[in-house]
């Protein structure tokens, strides 16, 4: 029978500690899952020896008779015994001695090959056979995207959703942003074995406003105002997701300049009563064409600034 090597499996030494062991055993476990490599069978085979792995090492009585075992496997070999003739008697674990891998259950391994044992020969001959018991277990949670807008996310707005011949609405809150998920208890994947059922989220997706630039829960625009009233200052409309309301621009308001506007923001989620701010940044919008009259104003203007300094 093979020996198996479990602390090469997980590529750790022998002298490791219990966080080395599980910190090897998920980034493993993650790289040679079968979800991850569809079809892959050695991958399979992989995964399947590294929970086996994991299943002794993360266990101190486990880990204990391994190490004997181990070290009296190798003083046979050094003696030149042969691995058929090797006296199993004193290892044989009692029959009907529960095994239960604590990452992934043995019915999520034999789920995922087909019901084949999840354990090797060598781990049954010395630890004995794992006792296959359905247990229930909570269904996989399902995961889909949903699209809104900006005025929908600032208002907060409604989904219909077709799921197993019923019609579901879904809320989406004031404030939603993009990654924001909604959690619908219950309608996952159903559980196994009389296990609860997953859950379905909705990942919402805002879409792109041409008026708008979110960061986080705080809005940005352009005002384009006119030179005169940048000059002279006045007022200016400036749109925000509830509404129109209108800017007081200073006297000698300079192009790029930013007027905070509190409160006009987005909502915050689950706090809609609280809001973000709306920055309005200023563009001075040039005439782009003069009449006589007006062109000779603006040299007399710079005539005078000349005079002035």
């Amino acid at each position: 029978m093979e020996y198996k090597d479990y602390y090469r499996i997980l590529g750790v030494d022998r002298g490791a500690d219990a966080k080395e062991i599980k910190r090897a055993y998920r980034r493993l476990a993650r790289q040679y899952h079968p979800d991850v490599n569809p079809g892959d069978s050695r991958a399979e085979e992989q995964f399947k020896e590294i929970n086996e792995a994991y299943e002794v090492l993360s266990d101190p009585e486990k880990r204990r008779k391994y190490d004997q075992f181990g070290a009296a496997w190798q003083d046979w070999q050094r003696r030149g015994g042969r691995p058929d003739d090797f006296d199993w008697s004193r290892w044989n674990a009692p029959g009907g001695q529960r095994v239960h891998v604590r990452t992934v259950t043995a019915e999520d391994l034999q789920d995922l090959f087909g019901g084949s044992s999840p354990f090797s020969d060598f781990f049954s001959q010395l630890f004995g056979g794992f006792h296959q018991q359905k247990r229930p277990r909570r269904g996989q949670d399902l995961e889909q995207e949903v699209e809104i807008s900006l005025d929908e996310a600032y208002h907060g707005t409604t989904r219909l959703l077709q799921k197993d011949g019923r019609r579901l609405q879904v809320k989406i809150p004031p404030g939603a942003a993009t990654g924001t998920r909604v959690r619908m208890a219950g309608e996952g994947v159903p559980g196994a074995a009389g296990g609860p059922a997953g859950d379905l989220y909705l990942r919402v997706r805002v879409t792109p406003d041409a008026r708008f630039e979110r960061q986080g829960d705080d809005l940005s625009t352009t005002v384009t105002v006119d030179l005169y009233t940048a000059v002279l200052g006045g007022k200016v409309q400036v749109e925000t997701p509830s509404g129109p309301v209108m800017l007081t621009i200073p006297p000698t308001t300079q192009n790029g300049q930013v007027f905070r506007l509190r409160g006009k923001g987005m909502p915050r989620l689950r706090h809609p009563e609280q809001h973000g701010d709306l920055y309005a940044r200023v563009e001075v919008r040039l005439p782009t064409h003069l009449t006589p009259r007006e062109r000779a104003l603006y040299e007399e203007l710079r005539q005078l600034a000349k005079e002035e300094r």
